[in-house]
């Protein structure tokens, strides 16, 4: 008689810890021989270029992240050694133009001790400008030195040019000068070239020096240089106070006008040199009060 046949729904085979067992001996022995032996070599590399661009495709995410980051930290490293080499420029600027500024400095410092040897029996002192008053109609400097330092009203300041102007009010620490142009100086000068004596006032014209009350047939001309005479005992003779530029004669009043442009620059420098000769009474600065005549050996002026 026939059997009945079973129905087998699934496959029997070894048990699960049969096939655990063997795989781990399978892999102890492929470490081992991998460790030992380089036959393996090839099947890694086979199998390395195989799984590169799957590793390549999983770690995109990552890379593009990292790059992101990479640029943005370049970006602002840039940023920020762009602007350490625009402060550092800027700073070298500002060295290069104190360096400059010094030198221009003790240049003229050397060019004043020079002026100071010509008129080294007085003692002097070396003044700065603070600022110069804004004014259309006169032309004032106010110095960072003042009684304190020796400073009188009326004392004569110089630079490596010659005559700038005339101490014209004085505190404890500041004194204030009228430049030569100014239109209250008058200094006592002569013609270097034939010895004329002559009276230099400011002038209405900006920049220029006038000579004035001499008569028309005097021997003065264009180019002569005027220094002071050392007429009243305030400016030491010798200084160099302008040269001559224009020469009017008037043959209808017997009188001639002459311009001169001044020798010193007292806006192209900040130290000057105050001279501290001795200043009478009636020789300090009387306000109001103009020269007397043509002949009047002092220089005066005349403070506001």
């Amino acid at each position: 008689m026939q059997r009945p046949a079973t129905l087998r729904l699934f496959r029997r085979g070894p048990a699960a810890e049969v096939k655990l067992t063997l795989l781990v001996l399978v892999s102890f022995a492929l470490l081992f021989t991998d460790a030992t032996y380089k036959t393996t070599n090839p099947v890694r590399e086979v199998l390395s270029a195989t799984l590169y661009p799957f590793q390549r495709f999983v770690m995109f995410p990552r890379d593009i992240i990292s790059f992101g980051h990479d640029w943005f930290d370049a970006a602002a490293l840039i940023q920020s050694e762009t602007e350490a080499l625009q402060k550092q420029r800027i700073e070298l600027a500002q060295v290069t133009t104190n360096a400059a500024l010094l030198a221009a400095e003790n240049a003229q410092l050397r060019r004043l001790l020079g002026v100071f040897e010509k008129a080294a029996e007085h003692p002097s002192v070396v003044v700065e400008v603070l600022y110069e008053p804004a004014n259309t109609f006169s032309r004032r400097l106010v110095f960072n030195k003042g009684s304190r330092a020796g400073i009188s009203v009326g004392m004569p300041i110089l630079d490596e040019g010659g005559v700038v102007g005339q101490i014209t009010r004085v505190s404890p620490m500041t004194s204030e000068a009228a430049v030569l142009t100014d239109e209250i100086i008058s200094i006592p000068v002569q013609v270097l070239r034939n010895g004329l004596r002559l009276i230099a006032f400011g002038s209405t014209t900006p920049g220029k020096v006038e000579v004035r009350y001499f008569s028309s047939d005097a021997d003065i001309r264009e180019g002569d240089i005027l220094v002071t005479s050392g007429v009243g005992g305030v400016f030491p003779p010798g200084l160099s106070v302008g040269r001559i530029d224009q020469v009017q004669r008037s043959s209808a009043s017997g009188f001639a006008r002459a311009e001169a442009l001044p020798s010193s620059h007292p806006e192209r420098y900040r130290q000057f040199l105050v001279l501290q000769v001795p200043i009478e009474a009636d020789l300090a600065v009387s306000p109001g009060k103009p020269p007397a005549s043509p002949e009047a050996p002092r220089a005066r002026a005349k403070a506001k």
